[in-house]
C-alpha cells in the first residue's frame, strides 16, 4: 500500500524576491515549509550574496521549471575597481589589487567586447560539477579546480551609473549559465585595474520581474495571520505562467481527458493543419499537457494533474 503524500497538493509559481545572505536551497525549504507543498524546486540559483528573483516551483510547477531556467536573466550589480578576490565577490580574500581607476570612458571602451557571445571560465567558487563534486566544495578544501571556458550570451551589458573612482553600477540581460561574478572579473582584467561584485540583485527570470516579486518578509508575516494560506496562495502565479512563449490550444473536455490518458487528439479548426511546434493545452481553464503540434494532431509530452 502507497504511502499518503505528506504535505498539501499546491501547484503554482511564486516569485520570491530572496534576501541577502540566503541561499537559494534554503530559501525555497521555507517556502515549501510556508505551503506545507509537497514539492517545491527552484529556477536558476541565486548567490547567497544576491537579492532578487528567484522563481520557485510548488507541485506540478516543478514539472516546468526548464522553461524559466532557459529564459533570459537581468541583474543589477555593482562592480568595485581596484581588487580581485578569490571568489569573484565581495565575501572571498583579495588576491590582486591595482592602484589604478577606469574612467568612465574607458569602461564604456570594452562595452562591446563583452557583449553578445563570449567564453567565459566560471568563478571557481561555483556550484559546477567537477568530477562528480561541487566546484566550491573543492576550493573550500583548498584544491582550485580547473574549469574549462563555456561560451555565452550577453544580450546587453551598460554602466548605468559611476558613484565613485572605484565604484560602477552596471545593468546587464544574459542568457542561461552566465556568470555575473565572473563578467566583473574579467571586466576588471581587460581594463587593467581588477574588479569584484560588491552587490548583486536579479531583476528578471524569463516571464517573472519584480513586479509580481514577493518578499521573504510578507510571506512569514502572512503566516501568522488567520487566513494565513488564502494569503499566500493569492501571491501564487498558475502554472503557464512560465509557458507564455508557447503557442496554446484548447481543448474540449473529451480531448482533454484522452490528452491526460497520454493519447493524441487531432485539432479541429480550419487552421490546424498548419499549427506546428510545442504547445500547451488548456481546458477549461487549467492546464492540461506540454505537447507537440503536427499534421493537425497533439501529442502529450507532459501531462499535468492539478485535480
Amino acid at each position: 500500500m502507497a504511502r499518503p503524500k505528506r504535505g498539501n497538493p499546491i501547484h503554482g509559481w511564486l516569485v520570491l524576491d530572496k534576501p541577502k545572505g540566503m541561499t537559494s536551497t534554503h530559501a525555497v525549504a521555507i517556502v515549501k515549509q510556508l505551503y506545507d507543498a509537497q514539492k517545491a524546486g527552484h529556477a536558476g540559483t541565486l548567490d547567497p550574496l544576491a537579492t532578487g528573483i528567484l522563481p520557485i516551483a510548488l507541485g506540478e510547477a516543478t514539472k516546468t521549471c526548464a522553461f524559466a531556467v532557459e529564459g533570459e536573466k537581468a541583474y543589477r550589480f555593482t562592480v568595485r575597481w581596484g581588487a580581485e578576490t578569490n571568489t569573484d565577490d565581495a565575501e572571498g580574500e583579495v588576491v590582486k589589487t591595482s592602484e589604478k581607476r577606469p574612467s568612465p570612458a574607458e569602461i564604456e571602451a570594452i562595452l562591446p567586447r563583452f557583449t553578445g557571445e563570449i567564453s567565459q571560465v566560471p568563478p571557481t567558487f561555483s556550484a559546477i560539477k567537477v568530477n562528480g563534486e561541487r566546484a566550491y566544495d573543492l576550493a573550500r578544501d583548498g584544491e582550485l579546480p580547473v574549469l574549462e571556458p563555456r561560451t555565452v550570451l550577453i544580450e546587453e551589458l551598460k554602466a548605468v551609473e559611476h558613484p565613485d573612482e572605484s565604484t560602477t553600477i552596471f545593468e546587464a540581460i544574459c542568457g542561461k549559465g552566465t556568470y555575473v561574478r565572473a563578467l566583473a572579473r574579467d571586466m576588471g582584467r581587460e581594463l587593467g585595474c581588477y574588479g569584484h561584485v560588491t552587490e548583486l540583485r536579479r531583476t528578471q527570470v524569463g516571464p517573472f520581474g519584480e513586479d509580481v516579486a514577493v518578499p521573504l518578509s510578507d510571506l512569514e508575516e502572512a503566516s501568522k495571520l488567520d487566513a494565513a494560506m488564502d494569503f499566500l496562495k493569492v501571491k501564487l502565479l498558475p502554472v503557464e505562467a512560465v509557458l507564455e512563449d508557447l503557442q496554446r490550444i484548447n481543448l474540449s473536455p473529451a480531448d482533454a481527458s484522452r490528452v491526460r490518458r497520454g493519447q493524441s487528439v487531432l485539432i479541429r479548426g480550419r487552421d490546424a493543419p498548419i499549427l506546428t511546434g510545442q504547445a500547451y493545452a488548456m481546458s477549461k481553464g487549467q492546464l492540461v499537457a506540454l505537447g507537440e503540434l503536427s499534421k493537425g494532431e497533439y501529442r502529450p509530452t507532459r501531462v499535468f494533474n492539478l485535480g
